[in-house]
């Protein structure tokens, strides 16, 4: 039996009858460390090309990616070996991209973690070997050194008749620790005499209560520029790292913009404590046809001369649900008010989505809307 559904779209009925709002906004304890940047206190991207070697026949063909081939050659020359005039062809290795991430403050010697990407047709990087590989910063300097056995995590097979079956990503894998810093970044905290901060989530009022907060402890050390940064200076008999220290663990309420973020190939609907509705009335409804199709089979009369056939037999049925009442929200209803309003109604996510647009349509929708 085959069975179509048609489900028609969610009737909505929306009045708008006033627009002020009532409520305050909701307030939340952060500290600052929790919601700024600070100056200078940043991770800083490195890159590198290397050759993973010591691959089973799952590396680049180098036929087809003549970059591996000349670095391979190239390779061999600074080790002493010439091969630029014999035919390579082997598969045991890959040409790689490496990258990494130089934190903050990070003294020559540490070790951190490299990430290793394959460029050319390797099948998979697992159990190869990354050879030396200076890693660059955005300056052309050489800040680490990346070398060690690649860890993909993923799991691979290939059968004699060439079929295969994998798990996870082969030609992407990590090295744990696996590179060396060589060179440090030039940056001198202490010895700064003001140093800014930056919301990660800009907002006036939290600016301001930022710089309210430092000064009430340290007076005249702070100075809201903006929405964004936040400039501050060291207290009498304090250097900057002292100071920021301090500063850092002082706690602030935070302030943010109302706003609904909807996802619809999701179905996700994430709002704020801020967003408020005006008086507007909602009616929600669903009206569901459905066709049923139940083929007959029509046989004709002995000796008749007939042929048997199929003669289609349909049942239609429409559904309309019922219960759901019109609600009423009052002006300058909150968060929690509008959703114990919607969910009295039933509604699945991808519904309120539809409710929420209509209701900002009405304009009763006291929030910005972002669809991702």
């Amino acid at each position: 039996m085959r069975r179509s559904f048609y489900r028609l779209g969610v009737v909505f009925s929306a009045v708008l009858l006033a627009a002020s709002l009532t409520a305050g906004p909701g307030i939340a304890k952060s500290r600052i460390k929790d919601i700024v940047e600070f100056e200078g206190v940043r991770d800083n991207m490195l890159v590198g090309y290397g050759l993973v070697v010591g691959l089973n026949g799952s590396g680049d063909s180098l036929r087809n990616a003549p970059f591996t081939k000349q670095s391979l050659e190239a390779m061999l020359e600074r080790l002493g070996v010439n091969t630029r005039d014999a035919t390579l062809n082997t598969k045991n290795v890959a040409a790689v991209m490496v990258t990494a991430k130089l934190p903050a403050f990070t003294a020559s010697g540490s070790p951190i973690d490299a990430t290793v990407s394959a460029m050319g047709d390797a099948k998979s990087l697992q159990g190869g070997t990354l050879l030396v590989t200076p890693l660059l910063g955005a300056d052309g300097q050489a800040y680490a050194v990346a070398q060690g056995t690649v860890q993909t995590g993923s799991v691979s097979a290939t059968g004699a008749s060439g079929s295969s079956v994998s798990k996870g990503v082969p030609t992407a894998g990590r090295i744990a620790s696996g590179a060396i810093v060589e060179r440090e970044i030039g940056f001198q905290l202490a010895s700064m005499a003001q140093l800014r901060m930056t919301l990660r989530n800009p907002d006036f009022t939290t600016s301001r209560r930022i710089a309210e907060a430092i000064n009430a402890k340290f007076p005249g050390c702070a100075r809201a520029d903006n929405p964004t940064i936040v400039t501050i200076q060291p207290a009498p008999g304090l250097d900057m790292v002292n100071f920021v220290a301090q500063v850092e663990n002082l706690s602030v309420d935070t302030d943010e913009p109302a706003k609904v973020v909807i996802d619809e190939v999701a179905g996700v609907v994430v709002m704020g404590d801020n967003v408020r509705i005006s008086t507007v009335a909602i009616a929600q409804g669903n009206l569901t046809i459905r066709v049923d199709e139940a083929p007959a089979v029509s046989q004709p009369a002995p000796f008749s001369q007939g042929k048997t056939t199929t003669v289609p037999q349909s049942q239609v049925s429409v559904d309309e649900e019922k219960g759901k009442q019109l609600i009423t929200l009052k002006n300058g209803a909150s968060l929690s008010t509008l959703v114990a309003g919607l969910n009295s109604l039933g509604v699945t996510p991808r519904d309120m989505i539809s409710i929420l647009q209509a209701i900002k349509a009405a304009g009763a929708l006291q929030a910005d809307i972002e669809v991702m």
